[in-house]
């Protein structure tokens, strides 16, 4: 699976705010995540967010969405240009465990650059994950930081692009559990 990661913070850069006004907590109750709408346009969904809102997970989620792709590039899903005519596209908004947000956007890139090595470890094609650390607000006062991570998937119709990304999601949701965020210059395996 290809994964890459950058930093997006700054004047003008778009800022994670956990508490919207359509936020659902799935740390208290993981299975709500089976009530969301976008679990209807991709039901694998539902598992990955129980997943990394789950009491191991070192995150948990404030936001996400599912949609089609109208633009792709085929070469940055590792996807054969014939068989990728439909892809899909999720985004994931995560925060860490415990001490709210990142303090800084190193240590959110450490943990971006160890998440990305392990989701490369799956063989997976016609797929990628892309991190993005941003700014991130949990009770608008206390500022941090914050991961938007974007998968996409294609495949040669809507129905296996849905598939490729379902399993790319779980992969994904697995690869996150095994990191743990820190506020250390060197983010652990768990």
């Amino acid at each position: 699976m290809e994964a890459d990661w950058e930093v997006e913070v700054g004047d003008g850069a778009p800022v994670i705010v956990a508490d919207w006004p359509g936020f659902v907590d799935l740390r208290t109750a993981p299975e709500r995540a089976n009530r969301l709408v976008e679990v209807g346009q991709l039901p694998a969904l539902a598992e990955a967010l129980a997943r990394l809102n789950a009491a191991e997970s070192p995150v948990w989620t404030s936001k996400c969405d599912v949609w089609p792709l109208d633009t792709f590039d085929a070469d940055e899903l590792d996807a054969p240009a014939e068989s990728a005519h439909e892809a899909m596209g999720c985004y994931i908004d995560l925060l860490p465990k415990g001490g709210g947000q990142w303090s800084k956007p190193e240590l959110v890139g450490e943990w971006c650059r160890n998440v990305s090595a392990c989701v490369r470890d799956y063989p997976l094609r016609c797929c990628r994950v892309d991190l993005v650390v941003r700014g991130a607000l949990i009770d608008m006062e206390t500022p941090g930081y914050g991961v938007s991570a974007y998968l996409s998937a294609a495949g040669p119709d809507a129905a296996e692009a849905s598939r490729v990304l379902s399993t790319a999601v779980f992969a994904f949701a697995n690869s996150v559990v095994r990191i743990r965020p820190a506020d250390a210059a060197a983010p652990k395996l768990q």
